[in-house]
């Protein structure tokens, strides 16, 4: 879903999209902290085989530079310097046997490293 910024007309695309199973697992997560949560902070970072990884933190307030995302009734703050890489992305949960987690699907990764811990990422083209 595209969100217009106030005064302009021209619709923003939404940077990173929840899965169900994502927004679920954020949701009882955050209603089992003994903190009040602001929402799940997102970004990259440089490091790592490939290059960079992505983050992910518990918020007690919102930036303010911060790109607020609300999704299924889960509000996730982008770290700024993160946007470009992000665009686009949907954000999921996995459970197997052997373990579960946070997997995102980015349309800009153009590679990841064999342990799975980090990725190559690219700019979002215009």
């Amino acid at each position: 879903m595209a969100i217009a910024a106030p005064g302009n007309p021209r619709p923003r695309p939404q940077i990173v999209k929840l899965t169900d199973s994502a927004a679920a697992r954020v949701r009882e997560i955050m209603d089992g902290s003994e903190k009040t949560l602001a929402g799940l902070r997102v970004g990259v970072k440089n490091g790592g085989c490939a290059g960079m990884s992505y983050t992910m933190e518990w918020a007690e307030a919102v930036g303010p530079h911060d790109e607020v995302i609300e999704d299924k009734g889960v509000k996730v703050l982008i770290d700024p310097k993160a946007v470009m890489f992000l665009l686009g992305t949907e954000m999921d949960f996995k459970m197997d046997k052997l373990s579960s987690g946070f997997v995102f699907n980015n349309p800009n990764q153009t590679s990841a490293c064999g342990c799975g811990e980090s990725v190559a990422i690219e700019p979002a083209k215009a």
